[in-house]
């Protein structure tokens, strides 16, 4: 199963039973059950109060499936990328994914993409999450180095480059929240003093979450907002299209040895 999965029918017939709905996806997790996707999905936006078939209804009364295959085709197209099932859910409703991200949200495996999206999105909204997920499955694919090897550098690269790609598609509005939260000249201190010494760490320790994210004192998202600044800043200087920046290492776009 390839290209956008008709959730909506799923959830039309077990709105109520977020498990069973969970059930259908399990294939594509070797080693994982609906109850434990279950809970990593609703870490990330997926729905965890029980729905209505209202809402459900309103979701596709806004064509919200319909959008995003026609969307998925094009930049499939656009970046030569890889074909893979996108798995469309109602998104959570609390109040910092509504604050933050206006009530969608996404998870990208190199394999599959989960949305989470809200009723009330606009089509450039949903075509903004689009393109941030489906980026990372491009550069997950093409960029020649195993996932689990990525580094702290290698995450945040790929982070900046699907908000460079929304940039670039898109314009700046529809950019993360977060992106313009800090001058360039900031960021370009960040990087040197607080992510370039530790671009190394790889994926899982403390300090690592902690630069990604911007925790324990650090600047809110200060590692997603360098990824951008790096990103555009790579781009700009050597006239670089979204679609060549896939193939790019890192280091070479962070300008290290």
């Amino acid at each position: 199963m390839s290209g956008v999965v008709r959730t909506d029918e799923w959830l039309l017939k077990d709105y109520n039973h977020p498990i069973k709905i969970t059930k259908r996806v399990e294939s594509y997790f070797p080693n994982a059950e609906a109850k434990e996707i279950y809970s990593h999905l609703t870490k990330y936006g997926m729905y965890r109060k029980p729905l209505s078939k209202k809402r459900i209804k309103q979701m596709q009364d806004a064509q919200i499936w319909k959008i995003i295959d026609i969307e998925y085709a094009k930049l499939k197209k656009e970046w030569n990328g890889s074909d893979v099932p996108i798995f469309i859910f109602p998104s959570d409703t609390n109040h910092r994914l509504m604050k933050e991200y206006n009530g969608k949200s996404g998870l990208t495996f190199k394999d599959k993409i989960f949305l989470f999206v809200h009723e009330g999105n606009t089509e450039s909204e949903i075509h903004a999450l689009l393109t941030h997920e489906y980026n990372h499955v491009c550069r997950l694919n093409k960029y020649q180095k195993p996932e689990e090897k990525y580094t702290l550098l290698d995450t945040i690269i790929l982070e900046g480059m699907a908000e460079y790609a929304v940039r670039k598609r898109l314009g700046k509005d529809y950019t993360a929240t977060y992106i313009g939260k800090y001058t360039d000249e900031t960021l370009k201190r960040f990087w040197n003093k607080l992510i370039l010494p530790n671009a190394r760490l790889k994926a899982g320790s403390k300090k690592y979450i902690q630069l990604l994210y911007g925790s324990q004192f650090h600047p809110k998202m200060l590692g997603y907002c360098v990824g951008e600044y790096l990103v555009r800043n790579y781009a700009n200087t050597h006239s670089t299209s979204v679609k060549d920046l896939f193939l790019i290492k890192s280091e070479e776009i962070a300008d290290v040895q």
